[in-house]
């Protein structure tokens, strides 16, 4: 049976093969945008294992399939975008260069043809060839990073690793710092090292959803918008499943009403990286991950197909 004979399910319990239950297309005109897995951890630093990530996600995100219309939207997915899983991309142990290789080919096609994307780590890492990727179509980019840790540390025996993305990432003129932000930091930074605006875990929880998102957009602005998730900004009680859990982080429900906010900025592309199913419980880890994406993807359409 070929991938384009599976067409999409609503069922939770059989043939869960791809998010939602989409088709599994690797088609770039099948599609307005593509799901795509990278299970991808060698740039890990602490509990490896997200490179189960794309599956577990995928597995989980059957729970979403039964709405007709994502609550609260007021709008059907499928009625303002066409989706597709593309599946997992497959990569050489051990070989940081095969995956810029393998990313570049990929995404250099679907984003050539005008699409866009969604991607499942696999460990954060995987964002710098995504960014690169995303720049060679749309020039530098903003962007919106939600996470623990700054990810800007520089480390002369490590110079690729999951830490380092965004260190590496303006330095190759990828992205606009002045025009960036993260939120839910938790872990020591030195605000004078880079020049991103950093909403603290602290101050994003104490601060109404719609004021975060506020100020994200205004830091955005009109350019084109890079959106990346590290699920370790949630707090371990709602997402214990990852490799560098910190304690103090974001709700879920306080995570999934910033992003709502976010809808009508100039988003191309997005990702949900760092689920670690072999720490998770319940798959509620995986299950955050799912839903993060399935409101990415609300985002996105919201603008489109009015």
């Amino acid at each position: 049976m070929s991938a384009k004979d599976f067409t999409q399910s609503d069922s939770m319990f059989a043939n869960v093969y791809a998010y939602l239950g989409l088709p599994l297309v690797r088609d770039p005109d099948a599609a307005d945008l593509f799901v795509v897995g990278l299970p991808y951890d060698l740039g890990t630093s602490g509990r490896s294992g997200a490179r189960g990530g794309p599956a577990a996600i995928r597995a989980a995100s059957a729970n979403l399939t039964w709405e007709e219309k994502r609550w609260p939207w007021n709008f059907a997915l499928r009625e303002r975008i066409a989706l597709a899983d593309y599946g997992d991309l497959e990569f050489p142990y051990g070989n940081h260069e095969a995956l810029f290789a393998k990313i570049a080919e990929h995404y250099g096609s679907l984003l050539g043809a005008g699409k866009a994307t969604l991607t499942f780590g696999g460990d954060h890492f995987v964002t710098l060839s995504l960014l690169r990727a995303h720049h060679a179509q749309h020039g530098k980019l903003a962007l919106i990073h939600f996470d623990a840790h700054t990810d800007t540390y520089s480390d002369p025996e490590a110079p690729y690793y999951h830490g380092n993305m965004f260190y590496h990432a303006p330095r190759e003129g990828l992205i606009d710092p002045q025009h960036s932000i993260q939120i839910g930091i938790r872990t020591e930074y030195d605000p004078k090292s880079h020049a991103f605006e950093v909403i603290d875990a602290a101050e994003a929880s104490r601060r109404d959803a719609d004021a975060v998102a506020a100020r994200i957009r205004e830091r955005v602005g009109d350019r084109p918008c890079y959106l990346t998730f590290d699920i370790d900004c949630l707090d371990p009680a709602f997402a214990p499943g990852t490799g560098t859990p910190v304690a103090g982080g974001l709700a879920s429900v306080h995570a999934l009403e910033i992003l709502r906010g976010l809808a009508g900025i100039r988003l191309v592309g997005m990702d949900v990286v760092e689920v670690a199913p072999a720490y998770d419980h319940a798959a509620v880890t995986a299950l955050a991950g799912a839903t993060l994406g399935l409101e990415m993807l609300h985002v996105f359409a919201a603008e489109r197909g009015k």
